[in-house]
């Protein structure tokens, strides 16, 4: 039992970190994303899919930059990238705007405005308390950032 029950802390552990991992990368191509479509006035599916292409390609950059320094090639590195955050990336995202596009006046801020801001921040949180549960998910399944090597283990 008492195994078991460090086994479970660690998977949840390990899940916070990953989500907090997959938190950065999102959060950094969210805001790119949904500051360069509103400041451009683009529409708000062209500037949610800006967004959520950005928050791919700075997920997988990151966790593609982690590995390399493990002493992993840059092709092995890139295929554990797309096998650990995939899922996360796209759980995150797809909370991450459905509460954006839910929260009233969010997507006609403007960039001066607070509700831009505060509702992004509100939207990324809650895509992060959903998410863990995935990574822990795939933690205890051997999958997700399980399999990411980390430099010194």
């Amino acid at each position: 039992m008492i195994g078991q029950r460090h086994h479970t802390t660690t998977e949840w552990s390990m899940a916070v970190s990953a989500t907090l991992h997959c938190l950065t990368g999102c959060a950094i191509g969210e805001v790119l994303g949904m500051a360069i479509g509103t400041a451009a006035g683009l529409s708000d599916s062209v500037t949610i899919a800006l967004a959520v292409v950005l928050a791919f390609g700075f997920g997988y950059a990151l966790t593609v930059r982690r590995v390399v320094r493990t002493g992993l090639s840059w092709r092995q590195a890139i295929r554990i990238a797309f096998v650990a955050d995939t899922l996360s990336i796209a759980a995150m995202e797809l909370v991450d705007n459905v509460v954006l596009v839910a929260v009233p006046g969010a997507m006609d801020a403007g960039l001066t405005s607070g509700t831009f801001w505060l509702s992004l921040a509100f939207a990324l949180a809650v895509a992060f308390v959903v998410t863990v549960p995935v990574n822990r998910w795939l933690i205890a399944r051997g999958r997700g950032h399980a399999v990411v090597p980390h430099a010194g283990h």
